[in-house]
């Protein structure tokens, strides 16, 4: 009963504190909103709108009747970039820069935002030198991320290296795949200019960083192929089974010439099969389809082009298969199949794509790099059929 009374004497107190704490805030709320002027508001609105153009506007009066608004003039330069507006974007980050009162830490945002304004507007040294003054500051990583970017679209390999492996998660291997593709690259060039030592060396890195690295693999067999060591190319060819099989149909054609080299064309023909009927795709069915018609003529690639096309029915197939059909048909029965065939052809070439796994980009060709989102390895060689009602 004692508590109870307590509790009764106690908990108005609370409330009347809590009120005037309400109070106390709302009062200093509204007068920070009376202090703003009316356009500020008008931004807002038209941002919430989605209507920049309108925003930008109403962002520049409000900046013009308080030009002391730190936090507009960075709204205003992140539009101006957004939109495309890069010199706009530069001279409003200067002039804070320039500005005398700011605070270190808004200095360092000033500088880091005119880093990103340069780096979208092409200006790499620029962008470079600005990021290169943050680091060590609080925007460090910040600063690593773009420098990484930079030497990425710089083709500075070596220098990319040394920035992912200085990102503060490079202990948790999130950087491991990045690094074993700069490496890669940088083999690559190696190899266009036939310096083999060097690229055996940075290829046996790319895979000590990461050993599912399966560029490095190919390249790694390409140059025991130009040695003329076929066996140990196959065998690295073989290996991107255990490594990731969905890169398969860029080994197989190679496979296939080194075993016809060593005069074992119907070994790689079996290799080749085994590979399909574990891991069915159209482009390892192509690479099998044209295999089976140089080793068993006709009737066997258009018996295998059948059969796959049962087991996944997909119009690329369908396609393949019609080409196998014209080989096997009658002379009479050929220009009617060649006539469905161009048709099922010239839709097939329009809706084929290779689409990235993170960002959904679609081209027609495969890249290590995807061109949309930068992303390393997120664009897998294997043709989807996408239907786009814009075709």
């Amino acid at each position: 009963m004692e508590i109870e009374l307590w509790w009764l004497l106690v908990l108005p107190v609370f409330f009347i504190f809590g009120w005037i704490a309400a109070r106390i805030d709302i009062k200093h709320l509204l007068r920070e909103s009376r202090a703003l002027p009316r356009s500020y508001f008008k931004g807002l609105n038209f941002l919430l709108n989605e209507q920049p153009d309108q925003a930008i506007e109403a962002f520049l009066e409000a900046a013009r009747v308080d030009p002391e608004t730190i936090e507009l003039h960075f709204a205003l330069g992140n539009l101006f970039r957004r939109r495309g507006e890069t010199d706009r974007a530069i001279r409003v980050h200067q002039n804070l820069i320039e500005r005398d009162g700011l605070t270190p830490r808004q200095r360092l945002h000033a500088l880091s935002e005119l880093g990103q304004d340069y780096l979208k507007a092409g200006l790499l040294d620029r962008a470079e030198e600005i990021f290169l003054k943050l680091r060590g500051t609080e925007r460090d990583e910040e600063a690593l991320q773009n420098l990484l970017e930079i030497y990425q679209q710089e083709k500075e390999w070596a220098r990319a290296i040394a920035v992912a492996e200085a990102m503060p998660d490079h202990a948790d291997h999130l950087w491991q795949k990045e690094i074993a593709e700069f490496r890669c690259e940088m083999a690559a060039t190696e190899i266009l200019h036939d310096r083999h030592d060097e690229a055996r060396r940075l290829l046996d890195a790319a895979l000590a960083a990461n050993r599912k690295c399966v560029r490095a693999t190919l390249l790694r067999a390409e140059l025991e192929a130009k040695a003329g060591n076929g066996e140990a190319a196959i065998d690295l060819w073989k290996s991107i089974e255990q490594q990731s099989p969905i890169y398969l149909p860029l080994a197989a054609e190679k496979l296939m010439a080194v075993h016809d080299q060593l005069g074992r064309g119907e070994a790689g023909v079996q290799v080749l099969r085994g590979w399909l009927e574990r891991h069915p795709s159209v482009d390892l069915l192509d690479a099998v389809f044209r295999a089976e018609l140089e080793s068993g003529g006709a009737e066997a690639g258009y018996a295998l082009v059948r059969n796959e096309l049962r087991r996944n029915p997909t119009l690329l197939g369908l396609d393949m298969f019609l080409e196998a059909q014209i080989l096997v048909a009658p002379a009479e029965r050929r220009a009617d199949i060649e006539l469905i065939k161009n048709l099922i052809h010239n839709h097939t070439r329009r809706v084929a794509r290779y689409r990235c796994d993170a960002c959904g980009f679609k081209a027609r060709q495969f890249y290590w790099r995807c061109p949309g989102c930068g992303g390393w390895e997120t664009y897998p060689p294997r043709r989807t059929e996408e239907f786009d009602l814009s075709l």
